[in-house]
């Protein structure tokens, strides 16, 4: 058998009832995350839900409780390695004693940091961040992701959006409604294009935005015109006056290069190796069983283009 190369530690923080033990168990329940390796959960605070209502013999976990931020040593970690060998580590991490004590920890050997998430809720959001801004956002600041749960349809998510991307301008944000279901919080505000304008002009390092964004709400670009670079891919797929407009992307590493893009209807003829501004009109699309929605380009004007500076797209 292969020797594990590290041992992934994932972190997440928030203030007590933020919803960490939740989140936990969604990643324990999901096979393709668990993968049935022994997992360590270090627990650092006890919560409103507790381990022993949904763990199962299966779930390989095992999980130790801290008491106290003293207690968490680099000799702790280590005797604890030793004597569990767990396969992944989970730190349901405590916000009150200081993301700065993780950062000051050694790690057992093979242990490494591979994500970090950030809770917040809904509820008490704007109380936390008059009242302990500090201590709420320290986490936040060495986020992957900060999730926002228990939102109601009137909370402002767009201007939490805009406050949180304040302290953290790589992370990605969710926010999740009562309803369970899931949103960004992007407003026309938060997109680095003019939305009010006539024509809508996407720089080439904002085009991963813009489709992104597409995917996500293409009502926002419905009736609206958009003026971007990009190449006329040919696809075979498609009937005669259709083409694939877009740009190959970098979807997470240099070996995984895909074309993204949209349907768009015109008379240019596709050309694989030459780049072009396009013109073009926006049309929501939805799928004959209603149950997707797209977004279309309408050809206007074409012209010829310089490639962009970046080979490929990125979405960070």
């Amino acid at each position: 058998m292969r020797e594990q190369q590290i041992i992934p530690v994932y972190v997440i923080t928030g203030f007590l009832e933020s919803g960490k033990t939740t989140l936990i168990q969604s990643m324990i329940e999901d096979t393709g995350f668990s993968r049935g390796q022994k997992t360590l959960i270090l627990r650092c605070e006890d919560g409103e839900v507790e381990y022993d209502d949904f763990l199962k013999p299966e779930h390989c976990v095992t999980v130790v409780p801290f008491e106290e931020a003293s207690e968490m040593t680099s000799l702790k970690l280590k005797s604890i390695n030793n004597e569990y060998k767990p396969e992944r580590v989970i730190i349901e991490y405590n916000n009150v004693w200081g993301v700065e004590l993780l950062g000051r920890i050694n790690l057992p050997p093979k242990w490494e940091y591979v994500q970090v998430i950030s809770l917040a809720d809904g509820t008490t959001f704007d109380n936390y961040m008059t009242n302990m801004r500090q201590m709420m956002t320290d986490p936040m600041k060495e986020a992957d992701l900060i999730m926002v749960n228990r939102c109601r349809p009137e909370d402002p998510k767009s201007a939490w959006r805009r406050l949180l991307k304040g302290v953290n301008q790589q992370c990605n944000i969710m926010f999740e409604n009562l309803d369970g279901t899931t949103e960004d919080g992007v407003s026309d505000e938060d997109l680095p294009y003019d939305m009010k304008a006539d024509i809508i002009d996407i720089k080439d390092e904002d085009v991963g935005i813009f489709y992104m964004d597409s995917l996500d709400h293409p009502d926002r670009y419905d009736g609206k015109t958009v003026r971007l670079v990009g190449v006329c891919y040919p696809d075979k797929t498609m009937p005669n006056g259709f083409y694939l407009f877009g740009r190959e992307a970098m979807t997470c590493c240099a070996d995984d290069i895909a074309k993204i893009g949209w349907v768009t209807r015109g008379t240019q003829k596709p050309n694989a190796k030459r780049f072009v501004r396009i013109t073009a009109r926006c049309q929501m699309m939805i799928s004959p069983d209603g149950s997707q929605r797209v977004l279309m380009l309408h050809e206007g004007k074409i012209e010829p283009a310089n490639a962009p500076k970046e080979e490929y797209v990125t979405f960070g």
